[in-house]
């Protein structure tokens, strides 16, 4: 199984109302359910960790999960409200206002024993889950007892809207980095927590802590990545017309564990042997399935039989 643990939530989208006014329309989103989404939908075994309300956007975010066939065993019901995002495109870039205070993901607690590690290929956390202090604690509970027993995937997703504290949430984030096997982060992420520093001096310190992959997504600029086997590597990004990019960087990271585990390189070991043929394929169905996401309205990620070639180009010489 791969799951993924953080945030689920309703992000209301900017639509134009028959009568030509703006409007918003409810649609399920949260960076890590989106990614459970994505594995599931790609035909992953794949399940959501964290807190879902049993308010009305919490069935929509329930059903929605179902529909895709991700496992909700592991998540927690409660009658907190959910989680509710206001979403603006401000020069092709999603912003966020987020209602998030007293929640069923902010009351999310991780329970010793309750995930069985053992049965997990992969566990991924990251986005606003790890902006509170308790939140990004909890998780951390849940990465100690995962260590070593299965990979870990990160992906800070930073929001800075929600951040009252840089420098404690930016270390935070270090910490979360130092504990991962795979780091991925956007462009946007990689200075709003590092400023100008290279890419390629951060991920080789990333490389030398312990990561065993560092990936970051440039939009459409392509993705840079750093193995320590493979070594560096660029993917050009798929030309396609956006419609916009709201969760294209959630099934990025979808497919890359997905693809990781259906070439057989997502247990920790056998990823540090990956080869550079290997990490290009890996990258490329990525990016086509992130590519996909963006050629439609919200984060929507592709089913099976949308990249059916490109997984075929995937399994090719696994």
């Amino acid at each position: 199984m791969l799951l993924s643990c953080g945030d689920a939530l309703i992000d209301f989208l900017p639509v134009k109302s028959a009568d030509g006014r703006e409007a918003l329309v409810p649609v399920v989103g949260g960076s890590c359910l989106n990614i459970a989404v994505g594995m599931a939908r790609l035909g992953a075994q794949a399940g959501f960790v964290g807190g879902i309300s049993t308010d009305l956007f919490g069935r929509m975010i329930a059903d929605h999960a179902l529909d895709s066939q991700v496992g909700l065993q592991y998540a927690t019901r409660s009658d907190h409200q959910s989680t509710l995002a206001f979403v603006r495109s401000i020069a092709g870039e999603p912003h966020y206002a987020f209602y998030d205070a007293e929640t069923a993901s902010r009351n999310w607690i991780y329970r010793s024993g309750s995930l069985p590690f053992g049965e997990v290929d992969a566990i991924h956390v990251g986005s606003t889950t790890l902006v509170d202090e308790t939140g990004a604690a909890r998780t951390h509970a849940m990465i100690a007892e995962a260590k070593g027993l299965t990979t870990i995937s990160f992906d800070p997703n930073c929001r800075p809207n929600l951040v009252t504290d840089k420098a404690g949430y930016i270390r935070r984030m270090a910490g979360f980095a130092a504990t991962a096997d795979i780091i991925r982060m956007s462009d946007v992420d990689f200075e709003y927590l590092h400023g100008d520093h290279d890419h390629a001096g951060r991920a080789q310190s990333l490389l030398e802590a312990g990561a065993a992959l560092v990936v970051v997504t440039r939009g459409s600029h392509g993705v840079q990545a750093w193995h320590g086997e493979a070594g560096a590597l660029e993917v050009e990004a798929p030309a396609i017309t956006v419609v916009d990019t709201i969760g294209a960087g959630d099934s990025f990271q979808a497919a890359l564990l997905f693809a990781l585990q259906a070439i057989g390189r997502i247990e920790a070991g056998t990823l540090a042997r990956m080869s550079a043929g290997e990490l290009r394929r890996v990258l490329s169905f990525a990016s086509t399935c992130a590519a996909f996401t963006c050629g439609r309205a919200g984060a929507d990620p592709p089913r099976r039989t949308d990249v059916d070639s490109e997984l075929s180009e995937l399994l090719l010489e696994a």
